[in-house]
């Protein structure tokens, strides 16, 4: 059986794919002291704490925007017209 450990740190393209932002935007954020700073790992690494960049993500407050027109939508197919052969007629 083998057991994987939690990880405790993320990077930084996994902490802005993690909270859905672009990676500048959380830049932006931590420079503006709106995002949980890194913590210092080694000599030149740096990482997010695993639990600090869920903490952020749950404290946001509900959104009062409604959901775009086409969330949940699916997207229309386009119709194939009778002159057309399907792949399995070719």
């Amino acid at each position: 059986m083998t057991v994987t450990p939690k990880r405790l740190y993320v990077t930084l393209e996994e902490a802005a794919a993690i909270v859905a932002l672009s990676v500048s935007t959380l830049q932006d954020l931590v420079r503006n002291k709106n995002f949980p700073a890194p913590r210092q790992l080694s000599g030149r690494r740096v990482g997010w704490l695993m639990r600090e960049v869920e903490a952020w993500a749950e404290s946001r407050p509900p959104s009062d925007l409604p959901p775009p027109p086409n969330t949940g939508a699916k997207k229309p197919r386009p119709r194939k017209s009778a002159a057309e052969p399907s792949a399995a007629e070719a």
